[in-house]
C-alpha cells in the first residue's frame, strides 16, 4: 500500500476512470464477478431496445421497479474521498463508466460520465429530455397491476423481474411527438458519443497518469484509456476487485476495496500539506 501511495504522490494530476465497483458499496450491484464473467441475464441491447415493443415493455417495467433502489442509493466513503482529492487538486479529472450520479451528489465537479446518466429520459425524434423521477408517477399510475411488484436489485436502475407476463405493460412515450423514450445511458450494443470519447481523450493527455478502480475493463470504452496511457508512457494503476482486461498493461494492479487506498492517499497529502 505505501508503494502504491507513493507513486500516487510522486504525480499531481491524475485521470480517475471509475468502474461498478465504486457504487457497489451504495447497493448498485455490479454486472460481472470478480472473474469478469456475468452474474445476471445481459441487459437489453439499444438495438432490441428501438425495434421491439416487448423488448421496451420488459425494460421499463423492470426500471419501474429497480428505480426505488437508485433513488434510495447514497454516495459511498469512495465517492467522498475522490471529491475532496478533486478539490484539493490531485486528481484533474474523473471519469466514470457508471450511470447513477453518486459522484456529482457526493460533490465533485465537472464529472465525464462517459455511459451517460438514468435520471434523464430522452426522446429519440425529437430530443425532448424528461426527469426520470417524474416519469415513474406516470408508470405507477399506468401500471398499477405492476407497480406493487418487488424484485432484486440489478445494476443501472434494473430489477430482477422475469418469468411473468408483461404484454400488458404501459410504456411512456414523447407528449411532444410520440416518439420512443430511452434513458440517456449507453445501452449495450450502442457506442460512445464521438463528442465525449474526444473530451475524455483530450482529459488523459493533459493527465499524468491514471488510476482505475472497480471497473474489469471488459469494454472497449474502458479498456481504451489504458491503451491510450500506454501509448503516452503514463502510469497506469489499477485498483479492482478481481483481474480486469488491462492486468497486462498496468504498473501497479491491486485487488480490494478502493476506499482504503484512497483515504490513505487524502491522509498523506493533508499531512504532508
Amino acid at each position: 500500500m505505501q508503494a502504491v501511495i507513493s507513486l500516487l504522490t510522486s504525480h499531481k494530476n491524475w485521470l480517475v476512470l471509475t468502474g461498478a465497483g465504486v457504487s457497489a458499496n451504495s447497493g448498485v450491484p455490479t454486472y460481472r464477478d470478480s472473474e469478469g464473467r456475468w452474474q445476471r441475464k445481459q441487459p437489453v441491447t439499444h438495438q432490441e431496445f428501438m425495434a421491439e415493443l416487448s423488448s421496451r415493455q420488459r425494460f421499463w417495467l423492470r426500471n419501474m421497479v429497480g428505480w426505488r433502489f437508485m433513488v434510495d442509493a447514497e454516495p459511498n466513503p469512495a465517492h467522498y474521498i475522490l471529491a475532496r482529492l478533486q478539490q484539493l487538486g490531485v486528481v484533474s479529472s474523473l471519469v466514470t463508466q457508471n450511470v447513477d450520479g453518486l459522484h456529482q451528489r457526493a460533490g465533485s465537479r465537472g464529472v465525464i460520465d462517459l455511459h451517460g446518466r438514468v435520471d434523464t429520459v430522452c426522446c429519440m425524434s425529437c430530443g425532448l429530455q424528461y426527469s426520470r423521477a417524474a416519469l415513474q408517477t406516470w408508470l405507477q399510475e399506468k401500471n398499477p397491476k405492476y407497480a406493487l411488484l418487488a424484485g432484486a436489485i440489478a445494476p443501472d436502475g434494473d430489477a430482477d423481474i422475469d418469468h411473468l407476463d408483461y404484454s400488458s405493460m404501459q410504456v411512456p412515450e414523447c407528449r411532444d411527438c410520440a416518439g420512443i423514450l430511452k434513458p440517456n445511458a449507453v445501452f449495450y450494443g450502442d457506442s460512445v458519443p464521438k463528442s465525449r470519447t474526444l473530451e475524455t481523450e483530450q482529459a488523459l493527455q493533459r493527465a499524468a497518469g491514471l488510476l482505475v478502480l472497480g471497473s474489469s475493463l471488459t469494454t472497449y470504452s474502458g479498456y481504451r484509456f489504458c491503451l491510450w496511457a500506454q501509448k503516452q508512457a503514463k502510469p497506469i494503476l489499477i485498483f479492482n476487485d478481481g483481474k480486469t482486461r488491462a492486468d497486462a498493461l498496468a504498473t501497479v494492479k491491486k485487488t480490494g476495496d478502493c476506499a482504503p487506498l484512497l483515504q490513505h492517499w487524502l491522509d498523506r497529502l493533508t499531512k504532508t500539506g
